[in-house]
């Protein structure tokens, strides 16, 4: 059992290496010896900068919402703090 583990670990490696195989660090692909293509129009780079802003926005307008965090009042600290020094009393005992 542990051979046939064995060989099916190493098959799955091995085509795994095969696949990585001839993709070097300076963008060009093992098949072709031409750098692989990697300009954007400037439409498709005002469409991407406009999509990113409106995301960005989209996430920052619900950190923004009031029913998420509402600050407390020092009469509701202060019954909080007493209740948690509570609390802890007990768990000592």
């Amino acid at each position: 059992m542990r051979v046939v583990t064995l060989l099916l670990a190493l098959a799955l490696s091995a085509g795994v290496a095969h696949a990585q195989q001839g993709k070097g660090r300076d963008g060009r692909d093992g098949r072709d010896s031409r750098p692989r293509q990697q300009n954007m129009s400037q439409e498709d780079r005002q469409r991407m900068r406009d999509d990113m802003r409106d995301a960005y926005r989209e996430r920052d307008r619900g950190r923004d919402r009031p029913d998420r965090q509402r600050s407390m009042s020092p009469e509701e600290r202060d019954k909080l703090r007493q209740d948690i020094q509570d609390a802890n009393r007990e768990l000592r005992r």
